[in-house]
């Protein structure tokens, strides 16, 4: 088991996939909270039968998936139905998230979560990783990469914690501003020194 977590956020946009994938392709295990949240409510999954008894048929497709965007629309505007889905799901999550951090068997092991700091999962881990970029290019990144509306990525970047109150707290920061080769440059560094403090913890 890797006993070293480094937890690696940031805000919609920022690069977080392009940081993970290249720690990844450095032999590096990832657990990631996305993928994970999406296993959660796979057809025949409790969580997915509590949605379906919860909120009713509409929420499922017709290939037994969870329907994403009907499950958003109905919690997008009702916080008591949000809360519901919250206390279903955060702990279904969490419980499998740990579960993979402790089968993770690489020197060290990162924790992907856009929303590690907003839901306390940095205290699973050694060290929090931020990766940054500026508000303005966040967005332009965000509407492309998704061809969504401006108001809808604004909504979401809302939603999270501010790009000041992220980097205050940050152990360690990647700057995502340039190209790929730079962004790597950095994780290549913290790579060798992550390697360096999971040996000595």
């Amino acid at each position: 088991m890797s006993n070293y977590v480094v937890g690696l956020t940031g805000g919609i946009g920022s690069g977080k996939t392009a940081a993970s994938d290249f720690l990844a392709s450095l032999g590096i295990d990832i657990v990631d909270a996305d993928v994970v949240a999406r296993e959660v409510v796979e057809p025949g999954s409790p969580c997915l039968t509590a949605i379906a008894e919860h909120f009713g048929e509409r929420v499922i497709d017709a290939q037994g998936q969870l329907n994403r965007r009907a499950l958003r629309d109905i919690v997008f505007n009702d916080n008591r139905a949000k809360e519901w889905l919250n206390q279903l799901l955060h702990p279904a999550i969490r419980a499998r998230l740990l579960a993979q951090l402790q089968q993770a068997d690489s020197p060290y092991v990162v924790l992907v979560a856009p929303l590690l700091l907003e839901n306390q999962l940095q205290r699973y881990c050694n060290r929090v990783l931020v990766i940054d970029v500026p508000e303005a290019l966040q967005l332009e990144r965000t509407m492309q990469r998704d061809n969504s509306e401006q108001q809808q990525v604004e909504a979401i970047m809302a939603s999270q914690l501010t790009r000041e109150q992220r980097l205050q707290r940050a152990d360690d920061i990647v700057h995502n501003d340039a190209d790929l080769t730079h962004l790597q440059q950095q994780l290549t560094a913290l790579d060798k020194r992550y390697r360096q403090l999971a040996k000595g913890s």
